[in-house]
């Protein structure tokens, strides 16, 4: 069989669609839970309604905060994930989901994280696939909705974006800050030595170089096992002592508990019908033949936005490479390429104005700028930039004439003594953001290295 009939012949394979509807009601539930418990915690106000400024993605600049409004945003969130959970008006309801769950992570890049990013894109994903054809109120109120079979690259897509997102993490684990320094475990470990029983064991060197070495082969290699059905129960539980372990030491939020969840979409559908038939006491869960068939049109367009969207996120990780310097000095092409919790950096950024008639002031950052965004700022250079540009229109409605914007700019990296970032010399006031690599990010001489 040649591989284009191969190919032919995995398109036309129908599946049960119980792992994609598991894990729509999971994600779903997942984050109507983190909805709630931002608003619990003043989250809301604290970081989308109080800035006095923000710092928008470069070409999304569009995406503006919404001041009070921002309320309706979080709740157009939260109800809509509940509606996915519950499969009610599944797809408008996804859209409205990834919508308003991307336009909130859009507004301020100092609240940037990885799982952040992937909820988003399995938001996109999950708009255009039958997440909706059991277990849903929709096919309750439809009966010609419900199916028994779906598509099986469906479901696999979904699989293959997981298996990237944990593959593209170890591969960037392989530098020898990671592997040959232990950083910055080695930094962090320590820290939570007063951790009941466990915690002294953090003190000690080889726990960091443990902690490094495991972490980056279950990343390379949990995907493989997942997909292996005698090694899926035992990788399963070392997702769950992997990810429960990273809960208690790093202040990561919901993203451990997203990750065992969404590790629930590589088990096969008799596992989770052996779980319906367990807790409803019933046997019969699909009572349709019926499968679900997208017409020519539809999975021609969806299997083609497929294709480009997995040609994208397998080529942005690298996006790197077109920079010079360290990736993790510069952070050019660093964000949206999986590169989860690599590097320690502290940083101090003092900014000065200028202008042509001679007048002069050093800026406090604290009254521009909230204690998140100023330890973001510090440290990115595209943050830096955009806070320049922030003051250069300030001063400009104080009177300043043509302000010029100059930083003093120390950064440390994994424990490394700090060292200028920005060149001083260079008027920030008149660079622009774009593509192209920042001449003006001075070089850092140390030895990391890596993918």
């Amino acid at each position: 069989m040649t591989a284009t009939n191969k190919i032919q012949t995995y398109l036309q394979k129908t599946a049960s669609p119980l792992p994609l509807i598991f894990f729509r009601i999971a994600l779903g539930s997942m984050l109507f839970a983190s909805i709630v418990r931002f608003w619990y915690n003043g989250w809301i106000e604290a970081l989308y309604i109080n800035p006095k400024h923000y710092f928008p993605f470069y070409g999304f600049e569009f995406v503006t905060p919404l001041g009070e409004f921002t309320y309706i945003l979080f709740i157009l969130c939260g109800a809509s994930a509940l509606m996915v959970a519950l499969g009610l008006f599944y797809r408008v309801s996804s859209v409205v989901l990834f919508a308003s769950f991307t336009y909130i992570e859009l507004i301020d890049k100092s609240t940037y994280l990885n799982h952040y990013y992937f909820i988003s894109l399995v938001c996109l994903l999950m708009i255009f696939l039958p997440a909706n054809t059991a277990l849903s109120l929709d096919a309750l109120r439809n009966k010609k909705l419900a199916a028994s079979q779906i598509p099986a690259w469906c479901t696999d897509s979904v699989k293959l974006f997981v298996g990237m997102l944990y593959f593209f993490a170890g591969l960037a684990k392989v530098n020898s800050d990671w592997l040959i320094h232990a950083l910055p475990l080695r930094i962090w470990l320590p820290a939570k030595n007063d951790l009941p029983i466990i915690g002294g064991i953090f003190n000690h060197l080889w726990v960091a170089y443990a902690f490094a070495w495991i972490g980056c082969l279950y990343d390379l290699c949990i995907p493989f096992l997942l997909s292996n059905k005698k090694a899926r129960p035992f990788a399963y539980m070392a997702v769950v002592i992997f990810h429960t372990l990273t809960s208690m030491l790093f202040p990561i939020g919901m993203f451990p508990y997203v990750m065992m969840a969404t590790a629930l979409i590589f088990f096969s559908p008799e596992f989770f019908h052996n779980i319906l038939t367990k807790v409803s006491g019933n046997n019969t869960i699909v009572t349709t033949d019926r499968v679900f068939r997208y017409s020519r049109p539809a999975r021609v367009c969806l299997q083609a936005f497929l294709a480009i969207f997995f040609i994208i996120q397998s080529v942005l990780p690298f996006r790197y490479l077109a920079y010079p310097g360290e990736l993790f000095w510069t952070e050019q092409g660093y964000r949206f390429s999986w590169r989860v919790m690599l590097m320690e950096k502290a940083g101090h950024a003092e900014f000065t104005v200028k202008d042509t008639q001679g007048r002069l002031a050093v800026v406090d950052n604290k009254a521009f700028l909230t204690t998140l965004q100023e330890k973001m700022m510090t440290t990115q250079p595209d943050m830096i930039l955009q806070y320049a540009h922030i003051l250069r229109d300030h001063y400009t409605a104080q009177g300043f004439h043509s302000p010029q914007v100059y930083v003093d700019s120390y950064v440390a990296l994994n424990g490394r003594l700090g060292m200028p970032l920005i060149d001083p010399h260079t008027n920030l006031a008149n660079q622009h953001e774009s593509f192209r690599a920042k001449p003006w990010i001075l070089p850092h001489n140390h030895d990391s290295k890596g993918l």
